[in-house]
């Protein structure tokens, strides 16, 4: 389903720098589909990999064949945004052992209209429990595995709080603890998307005029203190209690701030384009 006969599991672990007990990077051979290597393969992602869509703003096709990705994201140390970030973990855990199915999720931080579909996650079944695994929602999304099996359980992932409750027709929802109070993130049905589908959405959202993601910078990055969104020219960085600082970055500015903020540092011509694209909107 998710190609991952294909991946260079080898050279994913070592981009995660998921770690062993003797402090060296655990070969694949000693992994098993269960909940302890799900929660490190899980963790691990998400703190080595950016978010971002920088393609998308340099005018460039995002592939999603499994090739693409790791030639990309293992093998170039870029980020990637959703679809591309949780096809690469799901073919990881694929070639785990784990079974890994998707989903297709409305996020709901943007307002209170309803929006399409346009989220891809995933569902990983451990011993018969199903779990939510999404390394691809940005600043605000999870960075460990959360229980599906008993909504409203509270997942505490560090200085931060998840948990899922069930709506109508089996929708169930994310949801993030800030500041004392619950918000929605994204909602998803138990239908099951494949990637062929994951195809069909991230054409919408790496092209069309309306996509959020068309036009500008977005980088993001799941802190485990401090969460950190480029958005444009606007740099969040959100805390557990509620507080959000923001600044402008200038053109000048944008290259330093990829580095420090997210850890993300790009080909010399890939870089210049984006600050003159940045400079451009002055």
């Amino acid at each position: 389903m998710w190609s991952g006969d294909e991946l260079d599991l080898d050279a994913y672990l070592t981009r995660i720098a998921i770690q062993g007990s003797a402090g060296d990077t655990k070969p694949s051979g000693e992994l098993r589909p269960d909940l302890r290597t799900l929660y490190a393969v899980h963790r691990a992602h998400t703190a080595a990999i950016t978010f971002e869509s920088l393609d998308v703003l340099l005018g460039r096709p995002v592939a999603l064949d499994l090739k693409s990705i790791e030639d990309k994201i293992v093998h170039g140390r870029r980020g990637g945004y959703c679809y591309e970030q949780n096809s690469l973990l799901a073919a990881a855990l694929e070639r785990i052992g784990f079974e890994v199915s998707g989903r297709g999720a409305r996020n709901r931080t943007r307002g209170t209209s309803l929006p399409a579909v346009t989220h891809a996650v995933l569902v990983v079944t451990v011993e018969g429990e199903p779990w939510l695994c999404d390394a691809g929602f940005g600043y605000q999304g999870p960075r460990e595995p959360v229980p599906l099996g008993r909504p409203g359980t509270e997942v505490r992932q560090g200085e931060w709080t998840y948990r899922v409750r069930e709506e109508e027709d089996g929708v169930l929802v994310l949801c993030l603890l800030r500041g004392g109070v619950w918000r929605d993130l994204y909602a998803f049905s138990p239908q099951r998307y494949h990637p062929v589908d994951y195809v069909v959405l991230n054409h919408y959202s790496s092209s069309h005029p309306a996509s959020s993601f068309v036009g500008r910078i977005i980088v993001q990055y799941p802190g485990d203190g401090v969460r950190r969104a480029l958005v444009g020219r606007e740099l969040t960085r959100l805390y557990p209690d509620g507080r959000a600082d923001r600044e402008i970055v200038g053109p000048d500015e944008l290259l330093a701030v990829f580095d420090r903020e997210f850890g993300l540092r790009l080909p010399e011509r890939d870089a210049a384009e984006l600050v003159r694209i940045h400079r451009a909107g002055d």
